[in-house]
């Protein structure tokens, strides 16, 4: 590929060299660059990548992004004949690059960038199910990692680096997905991961304060700007019309984009709204019945006529909160052209790893796995079970080490005026002792006056729970959902909540 013809629609100067240069690969690794390849130079918080310039010369490579001034001795050990370009944004640049060595794949797919604070996990899960329902093969990005067909490969980040997405965009394009569907979050927007993708459809869950801090954002208005450039990137939007930030999301889009953005709510007369909400528990099914209906000006793909008779919808995870991720979802899908049985059929047969995953229920007791580890997850997910009128609401939590202290107090002071009694155990420690910091859990839950007892090891907390269960319990084992490990001393061992607790029931029901 030609440099020249990446870098259209971005700001940047040629220093050097022939921008015309013919260049094989992408590279922002110093220890993957040779002769073909142009190294992308990125100035980050902690490491320079400017600083290789003369490992990365050495190696053949001949084909430079940089986006500050360079030292004399780093000039110095540039080549001549070598390709040297200015940009105002190196990982906007590594974005547009990474779009153009992979052939735009994303181009090739339906894209659903999903964002928001809360709900962006189950949400694509809902989307997927609905599609897969309709036999449709999908592509999937997000806080569990990538998922394409039956495989999963892990990643570091909910958005991932962007050559790593065009890299698997361009790996399901080649295994024939038709939808991708991904979390975009507001990291991977303002570091610009996601440049140069325009989405079919934005969808914007919620929010509320969160990722803010020394490494994440600023302050809330910098955080709300982030998530809200989403739908400055899309064809068409759809936005929570109930959240109470809705109206400072809407200042953030562009007026020539006003005009394809859509709502959903509960609360709200919106284009796509939920009413008749009725909350199932029974020993084989818990969840959610609920009505959608559809504003009849809208147009919706021919499947979805008669879009004035409502969509009944069954949910198998329960809440309110999933309601609104449910009508997300539905009204994502509405534009999609499906039958409305397989919206219904995809909701009804839905599963999320880890997020409200009801993992047993019975007359002995129901329990979920999710993967709340702060206090407003917590307290949603706690205030949601609290709708099914338990017996008991039991909650198995930890608080990560090494993270701020303020979300263990937060956490306490919820678990204790919510749950009926807290089990205090381990999440993942780090480089924390885990009685350190059940020590600040409880510093916080003891002024609630609520019930708890501490059990550090994890496994036995869960089979506690589990074991000295009442009927009609609810227990609900959170702060790690889907994640397979625990943490301790920078080592991470195999550990699934789901798992642990097939096991103890399995003992227990011999």
């Amino acid at each position: 590929m030609k440099i020249s013809a990446c870098f259209k629609g971005l700001e940047y100067k040629v220093i050097q060299g022939n921008p015309e240069l013919d260049v094989d690969e992408v590279i922002y690794d110093s220890r993957k660059a040779g002769p073909g390849c142009v190294f992308v130079c990125m100035t980050g918080s902690k490491v320079d990548s400017h600083r290789f310039i003369g490992q990365v010369t050495a190696s053949g490579c001949r084909a430079l992004v940089i986006e500050r001034a360079l030292s004399e001795e780093e000039r110095n050990m540039i080549p001549k004949e070598a390709l040297v370009i200015w940009a105002k944004s190196s990982r906007q640049a590594l974005a547009y690059l990474s779009a153009a060595r992979f052939g735009y794949p994303a181009g090739k797919m339906v894209c659903i960038g999903i964002t928001g604070t809360k709900g962006k996990t189950t949400t694509t899960y809902m989307i997927k199910a609905v599609l897969e329902a309709a036999g449709k093969k999908v592509g999937l990005i997000g806080t569990a990692g990538v998922v394409i067909g039956d495989k999963t490969y892990p990643t570091r980040n909910t958005t991932p680096e962007s050559y790593v997405l065009h890299k698997y965009f361009a790996q399901m394009v080649e295994e024939d997905c038709q939808y991708m569907i991904m979390e975009v979050s507001s990291q991977g927007l303002k570091m610009h991961r996601v440049d140069g993708i325009m989405f079919d459809y934005g969808l914007f869950t919620n929010i509320s304060r969160d990722h803010i801090g020394p490494d994440e954002h600023g302050d809330f208005e910098e955080y709300l700007y982030y998530k809200s450039q989403l739908l400055n990137q899309c064809k068409t939007g759809i936005v929570n019309l109930d959240d109470e930030h809705f109206e400072e999301i809407m200042k953030q889009v562009a007026d020539s984009n006003k005009s394809n953005i859509y709502t959903f709510g509960l609360e709200s007369k919106a284009d796509f709204s939920a009413g008749n909400i009725q909350y199932v528990s029974q020993p084989d099914f818990v969840g959610v019945d609920f009505k959608v209906e559809i504003n009849d000006g809208l147009r919706l793909g021919r499947q979805m006529a008669g879009q004035g008779k409502p969509l009944e919808v069954r949910m198998n995870i329960p809440g309110k909160f999933n309601v609104y991720n449910a009508l997300a979802a539905v009204s994502v899908c509405s534009f999609l052209d499906l039958p409305r049985e397989s919206i219904c059929h995809g909701l009804e047969h839905l599963y999320v790893n880890g997020r409200m995953e009801i993992v047993h229920t019975s007359r002995r007791c129901t329990v979920i796995v999710d993967y709340a580890h702060n206090a407003v997850s917590m307290e949603s997910l706690l205030l949601t079970l609290r709708d099914y009128h338990p017996k008991r609401l039991v909650c198995v939590f930890g608080c990560g080490g090494n993270r701020s202290k303020e979300r263990r107090y937060s956490m306490g002071e919820i678990g204790g005026k919510l749950a009926d009694l807290c089990i205090l155990t381990a999440d993942n420690s780090r480089f924390e002792k885990v009685e350190d910091i059940l020590l600040d859990i409880r510093s916080s839950i003891e002024k609630t006056g609520g019930k708890f007892i501490e059990i550090p090891d994890r496994r036995e907390a869960i089979e506690y729970s589990i074991v000295h269960a009442r009927p009609g319990d609810m227990i609900a084992v959170i702060g790690k959902g889907h994640e397979d490990y625990q943490e301790i001393e920078g080592v991470r061992y195999p550990f699934l909540d789901r798992q642990v607790i097939e096991e103890v029931i399995q003992k227990l029901e011999g």
